[in-house]
Protein backbone atom coordinates (compact mmCIF):
# COMPACT_ATOMS: atom_id res chain seq x y z
CA UNK A 1 0.00 0.00 0.00
CA UNK A 2 1.30 3.54 -0.79
CA UNK A 3 1.85 6.24 1.92
CA UNK A 4 -0.99 7.81 0.54
CA UNK A 5 -3.57 4.85 1.09
CA UNK A 6 -2.59 4.13 4.44
CA UNK A 7 -3.04 7.91 5.46
CA UNK A 8 -6.39 8.15 4.04
CA UNK A 9 -7.24 4.61 5.87
CA UNK A 10 -5.77 5.82 9.04
CA UNK A 11 -7.75 9.07 8.48
CA UNK A 12 -11.00 7.53 7.55
CA UNK A 13 -11.05 5.32 10.65
CA UNK A 14 -10.03 8.66 12.73
CA UNK A 15 -13.07 10.27 11.31
CA UNK A 16 -14.98 6.95 12.58
CA UNK A 17 -13.69 6.93 15.87
CA UNK A 18 -14.14 10.61 16.43
CA UNK A 19 -18.28 10.02 15.41
CA UNK A 20 -18.66 7.30 17.71
CA UNK A 21 -16.13 9.63 20.89
CA UNK A 22 -19.09 12.76 19.92
CA UNK A 23 -21.94 10.36 19.90
CA UNK A 24 -20.95 8.48 23.06
CA UNK A 25 -20.45 12.13 24.62
CA UNK A 26 -24.43 13.18 23.98
CA UNK A 27 -25.12 9.74 25.23
CA UNK A 28 -23.50 10.37 28.78
CA UNK A 29 -24.25 13.68 29.15
CA UNK A 30 -28.27 12.75 28.75
CA UNK A 31 -27.34 10.48 31.61
CA UNK A 32 -26.30 13.11 33.68
CA UNK A 33 -29.31 14.50 36.63
CA UNK A 34 -30.31 17.66 35.50
CA UNK A 35 -29.88 20.63 37.81
CA UNK A 36 -32.85 23.22 38.81
CA UNK A 37 -32.09 26.46 37.95
CA UNK A 38 -34.13 29.82 39.78
CA UNK A 39 -36.34 32.13 37.63
CA UNK A 40 -33.54 34.70 37.43
CA UNK A 41 -34.74 38.20 35.95
CA UNK A 42 -32.99 39.39 34.19
CA UNK A 43 -32.73 42.35 31.62
CA UNK A 44 -33.71 43.16 28.04
CA UNK A 45 -34.37 46.33 26.27
CA UNK A 46 -38.02 46.48 27.19
CA UNK A 47 -36.72 45.83 31.30
CA UNK A 48 -36.61 43.29 33.38
CA UNK A 49 -38.31 39.93 32.25
CA UNK A 50 -37.94 36.56 34.32
CA UNK A 51 -36.08 33.70 32.90
CA UNK A 52 -39.30 31.54 32.15
CA UNK A 53 -40.69 34.34 29.92
CA UNK A 54 -37.68 33.92 27.93
CA UNK A 55 -38.62 30.39 26.62
CA UNK A 56 -41.92 31.86 24.79
CA UNK A 57 -44.02 29.02 23.72
CA UNK A 58 -41.40 26.79 23.47
CA UNK A 59 -40.36 24.02 26.12
CA UNK A 60 -36.70 24.04 25.75
CA UNK A 61 -34.42 27.27 25.39
CA UNK A 62 -30.40 27.82 24.20
CA UNK A 63 -29.02 29.81 26.65
CA UNK A 64 -25.30 31.31 25.32
CA UNK A 65 -22.85 32.87 28.06
CA UNK A 66 -21.45 35.42 26.22
CA UNK A 67 -18.62 37.23 28.00
CA UNK A 68 -19.86 40.81 26.59
CA UNK A 69 -18.70 43.32 24.31
CA UNK A 70 -15.19 43.09 24.67
CA UNK A 71 -14.19 40.10 23.44
CA UNK A 72 -13.63 39.38 20.19
CA UNK A 73 -13.76 35.65 20.30
CA UNK A 74 -17.84 35.68 21.73
CA UNK A 75 -18.29 37.97 19.05
CA UNK A 76 -17.40 35.66 16.60
CA UNK A 77 -19.36 32.92 18.23
CA UNK A 78 -22.59 35.55 18.34
CA UNK A 79 -21.75 36.24 14.59
CA UNK A 80 -22.02 32.44 13.68
CA UNK A 81 -25.55 31.66 16.00
CA UNK A 82 -26.87 34.91 14.03
CA UNK A 83 -26.51 33.32 10.78
CA UNK A 84 -28.32 29.99 11.60
CA UNK A 85 -30.99 31.58 14.14
CA UNK A 86 -34.07 31.03 12.17
CA UNK A 87 -32.82 26.92 12.26
CA UNK A 88 -32.20 27.42 15.82
CA UNK A 89 -35.31 28.70 16.89
CA UNK A 90 -37.44 26.84 14.86
CA UNK A 91 -36.97 23.98 17.50
CA UNK A 92 -35.73 25.73 20.56
CA UNK A 93 -35.83 29.55 22.17
CA UNK A 94 -32.84 31.18 22.03
CA UNK A 95 -31.32 33.95 24.04
CA UNK A 96 -27.48 35.54 24.75
CA UNK A 97 -26.68 36.36 28.10
CA UNK A 98 -23.64 38.68 29.12
CA UNK A 99 -22.55 41.17 31.95
CA UNK A 100 -22.90 44.35 29.76
CA UNK A 101 -25.40 46.73 30.30
CA UNK A 102 -28.52 46.11 28.06
CA UNK A 103 -27.85 49.32 26.04
CA UNK A 104 -24.03 48.06 25.32
CA UNK A 105 -25.29 45.01 24.20
CA UNK A 106 -28.15 46.34 21.64
CA UNK A 107 -25.32 49.26 20.58
CA UNK A 108 -22.87 45.87 19.58
CA UNK A 109 -26.29 43.78 18.26
CA UNK A 110 -26.85 47.11 16.03
CA UNK A 111 -23.55 47.32 14.54
CA UNK A 112 -23.04 43.29 14.36
CA UNK A 113 -26.46 42.70 12.45
CA UNK A 114 -27.80 40.55 15.45
CA UNK A 115 -31.44 39.32 15.29
CA UNK A 116 -31.30 37.05 18.35
CA UNK A 117 -32.29 38.34 21.80
CA UNK A 118 -29.84 39.58 24.39
CA UNK A 119 -30.32 40.35 28.33
CA UNK A 120 -28.25 41.08 30.92
CA UNK A 121 -27.02 39.75 33.94
CA UNK A 122 -25.52 42.94 35.44
CA UNK A 123 -25.75 42.68 38.91
CA UNK A 124 -27.42 39.65 39.39
CA UNK A 125 -25.75 36.10 40.79
CA UNK A 126 -27.07 34.87 37.25
CA UNK A 127 -23.55 34.18 36.02
CA UNK A 128 -21.74 32.43 39.17
CA UNK A 129 -24.83 30.51 39.69
CA UNK A 130 -24.17 29.18 36.59
CA UNK A 131 -21.47 28.07 36.95
CA UNK A 132 -19.81 30.85 33.77
CA UNK A 133 -18.21 33.01 36.34
CA UNK A 134 -14.29 33.68 36.38
CA UNK A 135 -11.80 34.98 39.32
CA UNK A 136 -9.70 35.80 36.05
CA UNK A 137 -10.62 38.48 33.96
CA UNK A 138 -10.39 38.29 29.81
CA UNK A 139 -11.68 40.97 27.71
CA UNK A 140 -12.88 43.23 30.38
CA UNK A 141 -14.95 40.66 31.87
CA UNK A 142 -14.90 37.78 35.25
CA UNK A 143 -17.48 35.93 32.77
CA UNK A 144 -16.77 32.57 30.78
CA UNK A 145 -18.20 31.40 27.45
CA UNK A 146 -20.27 28.81 26.69
CA UNK A 147 -23.96 27.54 26.52
CA UNK A 148 -26.73 26.12 28.81
CA UNK A 149 -29.78 24.16 27.57
CA UNK A 150 -32.55 24.68 29.76
CA UNK A 151 -35.96 23.07 29.53
CA UNK A 152 -39.47 24.14 31.59
CA UNK A 153 -41.49 21.65 32.62
CA UNK A 154 -44.91 21.63 32.31
CA UNK A 155 -45.16 22.59 36.08
CA UNK A 156 -43.23 25.49 35.24
CA UNK A 157 -39.99 24.70 36.83
CA UNK A 158 -36.70 25.41 34.80
CA UNK A 159 -34.13 22.28 34.78
CA UNK A 160 -30.64 22.67 33.18
CA UNK A 161 -30.80 19.64 30.99
CA UNK A 162 -26.40 20.08 30.02
CA UNK A 163 -24.26 22.96 29.60
CA UNK A 164 -20.54 23.16 27.87
CA UNK A 165 -18.57 26.04 27.47
CA UNK A 166 -16.68 27.68 24.62
CA UNK A 167 -13.06 27.95 23.41
CA UNK A 168 -10.87 27.61 20.22
CA UNK A 169 -11.71 24.19 17.96
CA UNK A 170 -14.93 23.41 20.08
CA UNK A 171 -17.95 22.10 18.66
CA UNK A 172 -19.84 24.86 18.23
CA UNK A 173 -17.89 27.60 16.10
CA UNK A 174 -17.50 26.29 12.46
CA UNK A 175 -14.47 28.80 11.76
CA UNK A 176 -12.36 26.14 13.54
CA UNK A 177 -13.11 23.44 11.77
CA UNK A 178 -12.83 24.97 8.39
CA UNK A 179 -9.59 26.42 9.42
CA UNK A 180 -8.31 23.06 10.04
CA UNK A 181 -9.23 21.80 6.71
CA UNK A 182 -5.90 24.87 5.42
CA UNK A 183 -2.08 23.14 5.34
CA UNK A 184 -1.38 25.16 8.57
CA UNK A 185 -4.45 25.14 10.10
CA UNK A 186 -5.64 28.16 11.52
CA UNK A 187 -1.92 28.97 12.51
CA UNK A 188 -1.46 32.12 14.58
CA UNK A 189 -4.72 33.66 13.49
CA UNK A 190 -7.34 34.57 16.10
CA UNK A 191 -10.95 36.44 15.85
CA UNK A 192 -11.06 40.36 15.50
CA UNK A 193 -13.94 42.92 15.64
CA UNK A 194 -13.20 44.50 12.51
CA UNK A 195 -10.21 43.02 9.58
Amino acid sequence: MKTEEIVETQLATAMADLEKAKQRVVELRRQLPTESVADYELTGPAGCKKLSALFGDKPDLILIHNMGAGCPYCTMWADEFNGVLHHLESRAAFVVVSPDAPEVQQRLAGKRGWRFRMYSAKDTTFIEDMGFGSEEEHYDSHAMPGVSALHKKPDGSIVRVARDFFGPGDLYCGVWHLFDLLRDGPGEWEPQFQY
